[in-house]
């Protein structure tokens, strides 16, 4: 089925959440790595500037992921949420995005064996001693968390939520995905645990379970609707990991825990599935309709309203922009103006200053991310 493209209305819907926080439309700032925190992790400028411009159209704006606890951090140029020396930080974030329109959620996570051994305070761990398939962790040894340490863990999520709640968020989004620490435990690929922690599916699910619990547990003291999202990688490419069927369970599980939302992460929101499901159907449709009535992110290669369209046809409640909002900033304005002829497709390194990107994503982006779109002004 394909959209009606004339209409560009559904888009444009506003919403509810079952918390109670309203949105004014249907599209989402997607969360992207900008490496660009000032040195002490603290959010930086440039990085509110980033934001703040491209939430000026879109209703729900989630911010690059911070991490919740020192030895969980991700990457170089990562902002925390670990402490309650981050508040100032967290709050000058939260208000650039909502000055401009947009709810604010904050993406919190732990990055487990993914984390650069440079960054984190002591042993690089995850819920087995497997190591990242990530090619630029080979050779780092990977520790296995204690129990005591898995629980620490769950009540920093908590402790991150009520942070994001002090510095005026609208919410906050569980990082479940993209392989880091709680997908590793989900994934019988990275989970080899023998405790309550691993083992059967069910066991494996209880990470998630634990942290959903605690962050809606520390939800409780807001003073104004909050919401919790949870994002989620469907499939793994390695042997053991994550099909279709496991993801199932955890879309049970996600539906019972009455999430505002669920955010699924994937290359092309048109896909189908590598293992398990219905083959002839796309993940997104089949994640939909396993959800029920949970509200559903869909993102993936959505560069036109065309692409936001279908992806709502799909079974998405909202469409994510990502790379499409770094090349055109105010993407959501023009479409709701009809100007889709206006849109940006491609950039020069002339552009540079125009697409307000810090330094940091500028690089990534001229160096490997968008290099079809990307034109030598020379």
């Amino acid at each position: 089925m394909v959209a009606d493209m004339s209409d560009v209305t559904p888009l444009f819907e506003p919403y509810t959440f079952r918390s109670g926080v309203q949105v004014r439309n249907r599209l989402v700032l997607a969360p992207m790595t900008t490496g660009s925190a000032d040195p002490d992790d603290s959010v930086s400028q440039a990085e509110l500037d980033y934001v703040a411009r491209r939430s000026a159209g879109v209703g729900l704006a989630i911010t690059a992921v911070a991490y919740v606890t020192p030895g969980g951090k991700g990457f170089h140029g990562q902002f925390g949420a670990e402490h309650d020396g981050r508040l100032d930080s967290l709050r000058a974030l939260a208000t650039r995005i909502k000055a401009a329109g947009a709810r604010a959620v904050l993406q919190i996570f732990h990055a487990g064996h993914n984390s650069p051994p440079e960054l984190v305070q002591g042993d690089v761990t995850s819920a087995s001693d497997v190591p990242s398939p990530q090619p630029q962790r080979a050779g780092v040894p990977v520790r296995a968390l204690s129990g005591d340490e898995v629980q620490a863990i769950v009540r920093d999520f908590g402790q991150a939520t009520r942070r994001a709640i002090e510095a005026g968020f609208d919410g906050v989004e569980i990082h479940g995905a993209n392989g880091y620490l709680i997908q590793q435990f989900v994934s019988a690929h990275s989970n080899r645990r023998s405790d309550e922690w691993g083992g059967s599916l069910e066991r494996r699910l209880r990470f998630p379970e634990a942290i959903i619990d605690e962050v809606q547990r520390a939800t409780r003291q807001a003073q104004t609707p909050f919401l919790v999202g949870y994002r989620f990688s469907p499939e793994e490419p390695h042997e053991q990991g994550l099909t279709m069927n496991d993801t199932f369970a955890l879309l049970d599980l996600l539906r019972a825990k009455q999430l505002d939302y669920v955010h699924v992460s994937l290359q092309d929101y048109a896909g189908g599935p590598r293992r398990g499901g219905d083959p002839e159907r796309s993940r997104l449709n089949q994640i939909a309709e396993r959800l029920g009535d949970t509200p559903l992110i869909g993102v993936g290669n959505i560069w036109t309203p065309d692409d936001a369209l279908n992806a709502l046809t799909l079974g998405a409640t909202f469409v994510a922009l990502g790379r499409a909002l770094l090349l055109e900033p105010e993407w959501v304005q023009k479409v709701q103006a009809g100007q889709n002829g206006d849109l940006r497709t491609t950039f020069t390194r002339a552009d540079r200053d125009a697409l307000t990107l810090p330094d940091p994503m500028w690089n990534m982006l001229t160096g490997f991310m968008i290099k079809d779109r990307l034109t030598d002004a020379s």
